[in-house]
C-alpha cells in the first residue's frame, strides 16, 4: 500500500479543514508537531506519529503534478498538502487515505493516488502499535541502523522533496547515508540523482528476480551488516568475480529521444549588485526561447521564475550554502539544480542543466557558441561541458541502463584563459581549433567536440583536452 497521499485542492485548507482531516482517527487520536512547527503528526496515546503531515505548499508553476505524480492537479495556482504514513502500519496507511479524502472534499480539489484517498469515514485505530521511539522519531525514515537511514517510497517519481531533503540533511548530520527503497516502476528525478551517488547512499529497487539491486549502476544488493550493499565477492560466480547485475536493469530499450546536458559554472564578485540566475536564464532562453517556468528549494517547484527572489534567499542563508531546483514549461521539458555557494573568489554558481527532446525535435546544437558566450561576456563563466545523450525527453531517470552522454563542448572562462601560461589555450590536440568568444583581448574559448551519441571516443579528445590545458 502507498505510504504517501497528496491533497491537490484550488483552495488553501483553512484551519477547520485541517482539523477535520486530522481527526480521520478519531478524537482519541493526539496530534503532535514537528520541524519547527512545519509538519504536524498524528499519535498513538504514547506519542508514537502514525501520519505525519506537512504544511499546505502553494503551486504557481505549471506542470509540476504531472511531472511527479502524473496527476491532473487543479487549475494553478493550487495546494499541495503531503500526508505519510508509518510505513507497514495498515491503518495508519488509511489513516493518510481519509486525512487526504476530508481535505480534497472540504478545499475542492482531489487527492493522489485515487485509490487511497477513497473513504471520509473515522478508521478505526483501536490497538494500533508501531515501532518505539526513537526509530520512528524522524518520521521520514522507516528503518534505522549505525549506517544508514532506509526511507520507503510508492511514488512514480522520487523527487527531491521538502521531506526528502530534510532526510538528507538529518542522515549527512548524523554522518549516516541514505537509501531510498522504490518498486520497480518508479523513476528518479535529476534533482535527486547526485545525494544518492555518494556511498552508501542508494536508490533500491525491489525487484521479482534479484530481490534488490541499486537503480543507478544495476548492482545487485542484499542488506547486510546494517545497510543494502552489493552481494559479496563469495556469492558471484568463479566465470565472473565481479558484482552481478540485475537482468531488470539490463533490460535496454532503443530510443530515438535524447537530452542535451550543460554543466556550468560561475564565480560572481561578491558585492551589492549582484543578482544570481542570470546565466541560468540567459542560457535558458537561447536554448528554448523562453526563461525557466519556476523555482523552489524543494520539488515540486512552486514558485513563479525570479532571479531577484532567488539572490535574497541566498543572501538571508549566507554564508551557508544555497540549494534550489529551476524547472522549464511543460512543453519544454528542462530541469536544473543549481548550488550557491560564498568562496575566497567570490559568489560561486554550480549550475548541472538538462533538457528533453524527443525523436522528432532537434537540440539546438548551433545555439551553443551563442549560449556559451552570453555566459562567458556578461556572467563570469569559469568553464562549461555540454554533453549530448541517448535518454528520455521527460528527464526521469530509470532503474535500467542508460548510456552515457558524449561531449559537445568544453567552454573555458575568459579568466583562465588569461592566466594560462604560453598559447597553451589556444593551441590544442584537438583536431578543431578552438573559437574565442568575447573580446580579442580577452576572449574565452570555445572547443568543439565531436558529438555522436553512439561514438564515445569524444571522452578521448576531451580527457586529451584536459591533460593539455593543465599542462600535463
Amino acid at each position: 500500500m502507498t505510504k504517501d497521499v497528496i491533497a491537490l485542492t484550488q483552495r488553501m485548507p483553512d484551519p477547520w479543514a485541517m482539523l477535520a482531516g486530522l481527526l480521520s482517527g478519531g478524537p482519541d487520536k493526539l496530534v503532535d508537531t514537528a520541524g519547527e512547527d512545519a509538519v504536524i503528526r498524528l499519535c498513538d496515546e504514547e506519542g508514537r506519529p502514525l501520519v505525519s503531515v506537512e504544511a499546505p505548499l502553494l503551486v504557481q508553476v505549471p506542470g509540476e503534478a504531472e511531472r511527479l505524480l502524473g496527476a491532473t492537479p487543479p487549475v494553478v495556482p493550487y495546494w499541495w498538502t503531503e500526508a505519510r504514513a508509518t510505513t507497514g502500519v495498515e491503518e495508519a496507511e488509511r489513516l493518510a487515505g481519509t486525512f487526504a479524502a476530508r481535505l480534497a472534499a472540504l478545499a475542492d480539489g482531489s487527492a493522489w493516488p485515487p485509490e487511497a484517498a477513497h473513504s471520509l469515514a473515522v478508521v478505526k485505530t483501536d490497538g494500533v502499535s508501531i515501532a518505539p521511539t526513537p526509530a520512528t522519531a524522524q518520521p521520514t525514515v522507516d528503518v534505522l541502523t549505525d549506517k544508514v537511514a532506509v526511507v520507503i517510497q510508492d511514488r512514480p517519481v522520487i523527487a527531491m522533496t521538502a521531506w526528502l531533503s530534510d532526510a538528507f540533511r538529518t542522515a549527512a548530520g548524523a554522518e549516516l547515508g541514505l537509501q531510498v527503497v522504490t518498486p520497480p516502476g518508479t523513476t528518479l528525478s535529476p534533482a535527486v540523482r547526485a545525494s544518492l551517488s555518494n556511498w552508501p547512499s542508494r536508490w533500491v529497487i525491489r525487484d521479482e528476480q534479484d530481490g534488490y539491486y541499486d537503480g543507478l549502476s544495476g548492482a545487485v544488493l542484499r542488506w547486510q551488516d546494517g545497510m543494502f550493499a552489493p552481494i559479496e565477492a563469495a556469492e558471484a560466480t568463479a566465470d565472473d568475480p565481479r558484482t552481478p547485475v540485475a537482468a531488470s536493469y539490463q533490460e535496454v530499450a532503443a530510443t530515438s529521444e535524447r537530452q542535451l546536458a550543460v554543466t556550468f559554472r560561475t564565480v560572481h564578485p561578491a558585492d551589492d549588485r549582484l543578482v544570481l540566475g542570470g546565466a541560468l536564464e540567459s542560457i535558458w532562453r537561447e536554448l528554448t526561447g523562453e526563461p525557466p517556468a519556476g523555482w523552489g528549494t524543494a520539488e515540486p517547484a512552486n514558485l513563479p521564475w525570479s532571479p531577484r527572489q532567488i539572490t535574497d534567499l541566498a543572501y538571508e542563508r549566507a554564508p551557508e550554502p544555497t540549494w534550489f531546483v529551476v524547472v522549464g514549461s511543460p512543453d519544454r521539458p528542462g530541469l536544473a539544480t543549481v548550488r550557491v555557494s560564498r568562496t575566497k573568489a567570490g559568489v560561486e554558481e554550480h549550475v548541472t542543466l538538462a533538457f528533453g527532446y524527443g525523436s522528432d525535435e532537434e537540440p539546438p546544437v548551433d545555439a551553443l557558441p551563442r549560449a556559451a558566450e552570453l555566459l562567458a561576456t556578461r556572467h563570469h563563466l569559469q568553464s562549461m561541458l555540454v554533453q549530448l545523450r541517448k535518454a528520455r525527453r521527460d528527464l526521469a531517470i530509470p532503474p535500467r541502463f542508460e548510456g552515457p552522454g558524449v561531449p559537445l563542448a568544453f567552454v573555458l572562462g575568459a579568466e583562465e584563459v588569461h592566466h594560462m601560461p604560453d598559447d597553451r589555450a589556444r593551441n590544442t590536440p584537438l583536431p578543431q581549433q578552438p573559437v574565442p568568444l568575447g573580446p580579442k583581448t580577452r576572449p574565452a574559448m570555445y572547443y568543439p567536440l565531436p558529438g555522436d551519441p553512439s561514438d564515445l571516443s569524444g571522452w578521448q579528445d576531451f580527457e586529451a583536452l584536459m591533460r593539455h590545458l593543465k599542462g600535463a
